[in-house]
C-alpha cells in the first residue's frame, strides 16, 4: 500500500507565517496582542516575555506587521505621555538627567572606539553598537548605518546586540532599583540613561513608578535628540557627504503635548485617557518586540560584538548608577 506524500507546508519569508494554518496562527497572536494592552495591569516585562514566549515557541513572528506598527504606537504613545506632564515640574525633574545625558553620550562613544579596537570588532559595527547604547539603540542605528555605509550584516549585527540587551534590561533594571533604594526620580534618570531604547526605557519606567515613568521618558527623549548632532558628526569622521540626518520629529509632538497640558484648559477625563490609552500602547509595543527576538537573532549578534556591548552597558549603567547617588 502507497502512502499518499502530504503537501508540503510553505513558510512566508516576509511575514515569518505558515500557510498551512494561517487563521490558527494570526488568532494566537491577536489574543496575546490584545492580552498585553488589556484594561487589567499587564506589566511591562510581562508584556514583552508573552512576545518572547511566542517568538521561541515556533510561532510566527509577522516581521512585516510588527516592525512598522511597533514604531508609530511607540511613537505615539510618548507623545500621549506628555498629556500626563506638566512642563515646568517635568523640566525640573528632568535637569540633572538632561546633563548625565551629555557627559553619558560623548563617554560612550569614546569608550566604545577604545574597546571596539581592543575586542578587534569590525570597525562599522563597533561604531553602530556605540551609537545605539549612547543614544537610543536601534533607533540611533538605523539613523547612522546609511551614513557609514554599513551593510545588511553590520546592521543586523549591531540591531541584534542591543535588542537583547534591551530585552534584559527591562527584566533587571526594576528589581536593581529597589535593591539599591532608588526613589522614582533617580530610577527614571538612570534607566534613561543606561537602558537603550525608548520602548524599554519607559517600560522600566512603568514597572516602577508613574513619576519614574515622566522622569525616564523626559530624559530618553532629550537623550534621542542627539542623534542629529551625532548624525553630522558621523558624516564628518566618515567624510560622507550629502548624508540625511532623521530628525525624531515624534520628540517635538512629545513637548508640544506638555505644553498643551500645562497651558490649555484640556479637561482631566481627557488627558486621563490618552494617558491610560498610552501605557497600554506601551505594553503592546513590548509585546510586539518581544515576538521579533529569535535564534536567528541571537546567532546573529557574535560574540565579541556581543561582548563590546555587554562592556558599554555594565560602564555606562556603573557610571548612571554612581551619579543619581551622588
Amino acid at each position: 500500500m502507497q502512502l499518499e506524500k502530504s503537501a508540503p507546508v510553505h513558510c512566508d519569508a516576509e511575514t515569518g507565517a505558515s500557510k498551512g494554518r494561517p487563521f490558527v496562527r494570526w488568532a494566537i497572536f491577536i489574543l496575546l496582542l490584545v492580552a498585553a494592552c488589556s484594561p487589567w495591569y499587564v506589566t511591562p516585562p510581562w508584556a514583552l516575555l508573552a512576545g518572547l514566549i511566542f517568538a521561541f515557541t515556533g510561532q510566527p513572528v509577522f516581521r512585516k506587521f510588527t516592525k512598522k506598527t511597533q514604531k508609530y504606537l511607540l511613537q505615539g504613545c510618548v507623545v500621549g505621555l506628555g498629556f500626563h506632564m506638566n512642563l515646568s515640574t517635568a523640566m525640573q525633574s528632568g535637569k540633572d538627567g538632561m546633563l548625565m545625558t551629555v557627559v553619558s553620550v560623548v563617554t560612550v562613544m569614546v569608550l566604545g572606539w577604545l574597546v571596539g579596537r581592543f575586542l578587534k570588532v569590525e570597525k562599522r559595527t563597533s561604531y553602530l553598537i556605540s551609537a545605539g547604547t549612547a543614544i537610543c539603540g536601534g533607533s540611533a542605528i538605523a539613523a547612522v548605518g546609511p551614513l557609514v555605509e554599513a551593510e545588511e550584516d553590520q546592521m543586523t549585527v549591531s540591531l541584534g546586540t542591543i535588542f537583547v540587551l534591551n530585552a534584559l534590561a527591562l527584566f533587571i533594571f526594576p528589581p536593581l532599583g529597589r535593591w539599591f533604594g532608588l526613589d522614582q526620580v533617580p530610577f527614571g534618570e538612570w534607566a534613561a540613561i543606561a537602558i537603550h531604547d525608548t520602548s524599554s526605557v519607559v517600560g522600566a519606567g512603568a514597572a516602577y513608578g508613574e513619576k519614574a515613568l515622566e522622569v525616564a521618558a523626559l530624559v530618553k527623549c532629550t537623550r534621542a535628540l542627539w542623534i542629529i548632532p551625532l548624525a553630522f558628526v558621523t558624516m564628518f569622521i566618515w567624510r560622507r557627504k550629502g548624508g540625511k540626518v532623521t530628525i525624531p520629529w515624534f520628540i517635538v509632538f512629545f513637548v508640544l503635548a506638555m505644553v498643551a497640558n500645562t497651558y490649555l484648559q484640556i479637561p482631566e477625563v481627557v488627558t486621563g485617557s490618552i494617558y491610560k490609552a498610552s501605557k497600554c500602547g506601551f505594553a503592546a509595543t513590548l509585546f510586539l518586540i518581544g515576538t521579533g527576538l529569535t535564534m536567528n537573532t541571537l546567532r546573529s549578534c557574535g560574540i565579541r560584538p556581543f561582548i563590546q556591548g555587554i562592556v558599554l552597558w555594565a560602564i555606562i549603567s556603573v557610571l548612571g548608577l554612581l551619579a543619581v547617588y551622588l
